[in-house]
Formats: structure tokens, sequence, C-alpha cells
């Protein structure tokens, strides 16, 4: 009897190894793109418009960021009584225009600004078909984010640039991010948390608020695969 016990144990300890073993980056990432609509939904997305407000000081500022798969992004920002700016980035070069910060007309961002940031153009998300991209995930086990157990990945680019995302072990969702920025006051770990998923009417899920160091953007549409002019990722 005393042996059976003993067998029964060994086989309990080997079939939990295997289940913990089983957790590899690549399942769940699988997972992560399974809750959010699936692979081949992800790999559809080609643009994207957001619109919404990010309270800054009590003030609300109207933010739409406008996207194209591969191309360009463009955040157009209005200030109440203080004009409206914008940010592009694009696969060669990016502008900033920011009145109420004294710009009187828009300035172009630095070369090497522009080639690392080269992954806000991929609005399929940089885990999607990584390998592919030239990028190697790793598992760094399990943390703790805002009292949900997170699975925590680190993604290392072609260009070599780290960024760190957190998984939820439940929803499977990206709940938050660790992406290194460049900052006047030099390189810098910028976290993004991301809450309130929803599903678009076209059956893409997207978090409908997202929080960093400089506030919370709440948006109140999203639109998904409209045409865009490629023109607005420009300043002539």
């Amino acid at each position: 009897m005393k042996r059976v016990k003993i067998l029964c144990i060994v086989i309990a300890s080997a079939i939990s190894f295997q289940s913990a073993k089983a957790q590899t980056v690549d399942e769940i990432i699988g997972k992560y793109e399974t809750a959010m609509g699936g692979k081949d939904k992800m790999l559809s997305l080609k643009t994207v418009k957001m619109t919404g407000n990010l309270g800054v000081q009590g003030i609300d500022v109207g933010i739409v960021v406008t996207a194209a798969q591969g191309i360009g992004t463009r955040t157009d920002i209005s200030v109440p009584g203080m004009g409206e700016g914008f940010q592009i980035m694009s696969k060669s070069k990016g502008w900033n225009y920011m009145p109420f910060q004294g710009q009187t007309a828009p300035q172009e961002v630095p070369a090497d600004q522009v080639k690392t940031s080269q992954s806000q153009l991929d609005i399929q998300g940089p885990l999607v078909n990584y390998m592919e991209k030239g990028s190697q995930a790793e598992l760094l086990g399990k943390e703790i984010v805002d009292g949900s157990e997170t699975y925590k990945i680190k993604l290392t680019n072609k260009e070599g640039k780290v960024s760190t995302y957190f998984i939820d072990a439940k929803s499977f969702y990206r709940i938050k991010s660790i992406a290194k920025v460049k900052a006047p006051e030099g390189e810098m770990d910028m976290e993004t948390s991301y809450s309130d998923f929803k599903k678009t009417e076209d059956g893409y899920i997207f978090p409908f608020s997202q929080t960093n160091p400089r506030g919370t953007i709440v948006f109140s549409s999203i639109e998904v695969n409209k045409p865009v002019d490629e023109k607005i990722f420009q300043v002539n």
C-alpha cells in the first residue's frame, strides 16, 4: 500500500511538471492572439482611427490617433483655447508640432529617434508574428500586476530594442507594457497600462483606456480598416 502511495505521488509530480513545462512563451502568445480575436484577425488589421480624450490638469485634451500598418501613424492633439498640434511618424521621417509648447512650425524628429520609434507602425502588435519580424521572445515567469497574475514576456526586436509585456493569466489580454523611449532627460522606461477591453463592430478587441506617466487616454470610438490618405503622414 505504501508503494502504491509513493507511485501515485511520483506520477502526480510528473504530471504537474509536464503541465508547468507546457506553458511555453509561444503557447502564451498563441492564447493572447486567440483572446484578441485570433491571429488571422489581427493580421488583417490594416488601419485604425482612435478618438478620445486625455485628462491633463483638469483639461480634456482631444486625441485622435490615425495609423496604417507599416506605413505611418499620426496623433492629432487639440488643447482647448491653445490650438491644435500633431505628432507624425513614418518609415523614414517624423515630425512634432506643438504650438501650445511654443513651437511655431513643425520640427523634424532626429533620425535616431525615427529608427527607435518604428514599433509604433506595427498596429497589429509586436507579439503577432514576432519571429517573422525578426524578434525574439522570452518568458520571464509570472508577476502580479494590479492584483492580477500575469505572464511576463521579454521581446527583443531585430534592432535590439527590448520591450516587456504582461499578459493576464486568465483573460490573456495584454494589460501592461514597458518600452524604452527617448526623452529630453535621456532614455527612460515608459510604462503603459491597458484596461476597459471592448470588441468593435468588426470583431476586433481593443483597450479603450490606456494609462502612462503622462495621463490616461479614454477612447470614445475606434474605427478599423477604413480608408486612410497616406498624405497625412507627411509634412509638406
